[in-house]
């Protein structure tokens, strides 16, 4: 006889707290960028460009447009208590781990031979939080369970 291991598709009450602080956080982000004027516009879409080379292709606003619709569906999915932590940890991951790649390889963010972040990467480098809730969900074997055959 064997076992199974089978996601859960509800939430634990547990993981309320830092899906509701990472949601709002994340779809206020989203919604600001939606309507953002010129400068910001232009700094987030050349930001992103200089680490990811397929960004530089996208008409600016469209990318910064389509990051923000992005940002509002996944902090909707962690307020949404229907959409269980495993799959909401899963996107945040996902999301979390490009903004680290991005501290990672964007010159100047940290110092040199080590991930410590310099002065202009600390608004990067404060982002790991995210990802270390975002462990927290997917990984918590509160969203598993084996069922024996």
């Amino acid at each position: 006889m064997g076992s199974k291991i089978v996601l859960k598709k509800r939430t634990k009450v547990r993981h309320l707290p830092e899906r509701v602080a990472t949601g709002a956080y994340i779809m206020n982000e989203g919604m600001g960028k939606i309507d953002a004027d010129d400068e910001t516009v232009k700094q987030l879409h050349h930001f992103a460009a200089e680490t990811y080379p397929f960004v530089a292709d996208m008409e600016p606003r469209t990318f910064v447009k389509a990051l923000g619709i992005g940002e509002m569906i996944l902090g909707g999915a962690l307020l949404a208590p229907f959409v269980p932590s495993w799959l909401a940890g899963a996107g945040l991951a996902g999301f979390s781990g490009g903004l680290l790649n991005l501290y990672l390889r964007t010159p100047g963010m940290h110092r040199p031979d080590s991930v410590r972040p310099t002065p202009d990467g600390r608004a990067l480098a404060k982002d790991v939080w995210m990802f270390g809730i975002a462990l927290s969900l997917v990984l918590d074997p509160g969203s598993w369970f084996r069922r024996r055959h």
